[in-house]
Formats: C-alpha cells, sequence, structure tokens
C-alpha cells in the first residue's frame, strides 16, 4: 500500500482510511496517515456517528431503490441496474431535465436487442 501511495498521492497530503492493519506504514510514503474506525452497526442504532454518513446514506438509499423497485439483482446485470441508479441520483433534483436527457438518448439510439442485454446466456433462439 506504500508503494500505491507512493506513486499515486501527493506528497504532503492527508490520507483518510479504515482500521485496517497494512495502512499503519502510511506516512513512510509521506503523508499524513488519520485512522477512522466505523462504529457498529449497534452504536450506529444507538447515535454514534458515522465516520462515512454521506456513503452510508447513498448505499441506504441503493439497497432501498433495489428492493423496492426490483425485489433483487442478478449478480450478471448488477452494473446496469447501478447505471441507472447514478443516473436517477446525479438528477434527483431536476426530475425533467432527466426525463429530457432519457429521452434524447432514447431518440439518438438504435433500440439494443434483448439478446444483448441478457448477454444472450438464457435466450432460446427461434427462427421461424
Amino acid at each position: 500500500m506504500v508503494d500505491f501511495v507512493t506513486h499515486h498521492v501527493t506528497r504532503g497530503s492527508t490520507v483518510y482510511t479504515d482500521g485496517l492493519k497494512g495502512f499503519e506504514s502510511l506516512q513512510a510514503a509521506g503523508v499524513t496517515h488519520v485512522r477512522r474506525t466505523q462504529p457498529l452497526k449497534s452504536d450506529l442504532r444507538k447515535g454514534a456517528p458515522s465516520v462515512v454518513p454521506l456513503a452510508d446514506r447513498a448505499i441506504g438509499n441503493l439497497q432501498q431503490w433495489l428492493i423496492g423497485t426490483y425485489h433483487g439483482v442478478s449478480k450478471a446485470q448488477l452494473q446496469v441496474y447501478l447505471d441507472e441508479f447514478v443516473f436517477r441520483h446525479n438528477r434527483r433534483r431536476q426530475p425533467m431535465a432527466a426525463f429530457q436527457t432519457l429521452l434524447g438518448l432514447g431518440t439518438g439510439r438504435a433500440p439494443t436487442p434483448y439478446q444483448r442485454i441478457r448477454g444472450a446466456q438464457d435466450v432460446e433462439v427461434r427462427l421461424g
């Protein structure tokens, strides 16, 4: 990890990490290392502050959206669901802009065949 930080992080930067022991020697890379440990779930329920509150909220929103909208997802299609979630999240404050963007994307492209969407894994092609 020291090698990665040495090559990809500017010396003098502050790097925030979790409590993983592999991060303990990051100061050798010339950075300030601040270790943050997320409280246990039981402590969070009791009101302990999260060290990543916005990430927690985004992940929670994603989970609830997937469960509420799709009632589960397959690993093979996960990236498509994540792309849709990000698309909606980035346009959540301008619902009309999202519709216009979606409309523009839809009119500027040819339809995607079902076999391409599903990767032809479970599609039986019937000719004729």
